[in-house]
């Protein structure tokens, strides 16, 4: 025998059907359901509990509850989402955001890791391929270099999945809508703002393989020419994924170690690829003897947990907008049908004691 909860589900999942599952549908408040039913609130709060956990509703505290658009009895819904690594600093967020508006419109989030490689890439979009999923929200492997999974990202989309690139999309899949960075406008900021303090002689540290380090690095070193400050290559260096995980999970910072011996010269101040670096490049410099801000300025991107975590905070730019809720937001609509385009999203300089 059916219990009371059991029979009021059943109810409503026909009342979403009545209404096509149509998603921002607002189903009646605890209070109407209890009285209309004469049940007591106890078991009208279980009842909702279990749609939302069947991805019918979904629950807003003070507002109400919502049909998700899933209708009962289809088939799970769900997103892919692939990044390179999912303890990078910043992708819990973006995940975090992003799995929220996936879940208010029905999906579920599946997440994969790449460790920005293009082999372990190549696996993961051949099994979506295999198993197909509603859609693919994507950072891509390496994508300063061209992209030999191309083939499978166009693949994807002709057999009707759509794909969402987050930071940027690689050589030759500018076609593929993204939410990105405007790093290049970031680039420019960082140097502007340092030549405005009187620094004449400026180096940077940026990433080699991921598609914002180059575009970071052009705009740092359009505004040392704008500024009429001399572009020194020596004092420009570059690392990539390896450099990375030797960095992180060795401990060996020998690319930092280079950079202030060899590479610095004269500069008083250093523009960094993101937090991560800036961080560990002033541990490298204070013990080195090397004051920050005093003989050096460090400046970087993403204005993270680890900007105040050191001896000196981090001068960064942060994240005007939530990137990780703007992509599921094109990606909702791709679904829809409707036409999304890429989208570059502006910083903002949060300025601490490093610069």
């Amino acid at each position: 025998m059916a219990t009371k909860y059991q029979l009021l589900a059943d109810r409503l999942r026909e009342e979403l059907r009545r209404n096509s599952g149509q998603a921002g549908y607002k189903l009646p408040t605890e209070q109407e359901l209890s009285r209309k039913y004469q049940l007591s609130r106890q078991t009208v709060r279980h009842t909702l509990r279990l749609l939302e956990e069947e991805g019918l509703i979904h629950r807003r505290q003070g507002s109400g509850s919502y049909a998700t658009g899933l209708l009962p009895g289809a088939a799970p819904r769900q997103i892919a989402v692939a990044t390179s690594f999912l303890d990078d600093y910043v992708f819990p967020a973006i995940l975090h955001d992003a799995s929220d508006v996936f879940s208010q419109q029905g999906y579920s989030t599946a997440v994969y890791a790449t460790k920005n490689c293009v082999s372990a890439e190549r696996e993961i979009l051949l099994r979506l391929l295999e198993e197909p999923v509603s859609g693919l929200l994507a950072e891509g492997a390496k994508t300063a270099l061209p992209s030999p999974n191309a083939d499978l990202y166009q693949r994807l989309r002709q057999v009707g999945t759509p794909v969402v690139f987050l930071y940027g999309a690689g050589a030759g899949l500018e076609q593929i809508p993204c939410v990105a960075d405007d790093n290049y406008g970031g680039g420019y900021r960082l140097a502007r703002y340092l030549a405005d303090r009187g620094h004449r002689e400026i180096a940077g540290i940026f990433k080699s393989d991921d598609i914002q380090g180059p575009q970071r690095y052009h705009g740092a070193v359009s505004a040392l020419r704008d500024a009429g400050l001399p572009l020194r290559d020596r004092c420009f260096s570059w690392y990539d994924t390896e450099d990375r995980r030797r960095l992180l999970e060795e401990q060996d910072g020998r690319f930092l170690a280079d950079f202030l011996q060899t590479r610095m010269g004269d500069a008083t101040a250093v523009i960094c690829y993101n937090d991560e670096i800036a961080y560990r490049l002033i541990q490298t410099l204070l013990e080195a003897g090397r004051r920050v801000p005093e003989d050096v300025a460090v400046v970087s991107f993403d204005s993270s947990y680890l900007c105040q975590l050191g001896p000196v905070s981090i001068t960064s730019l942060s994240h005007r907008s939530r990137m990780g809720r703007m992509a599921a937001e094109q990606m909702v609509g791709l679904l829809r049908g409707e036409a999304v385009h890429s989208r570059f999203l502006e910083w903002e300089l949060v300025v601490r004691n490093s610069g």
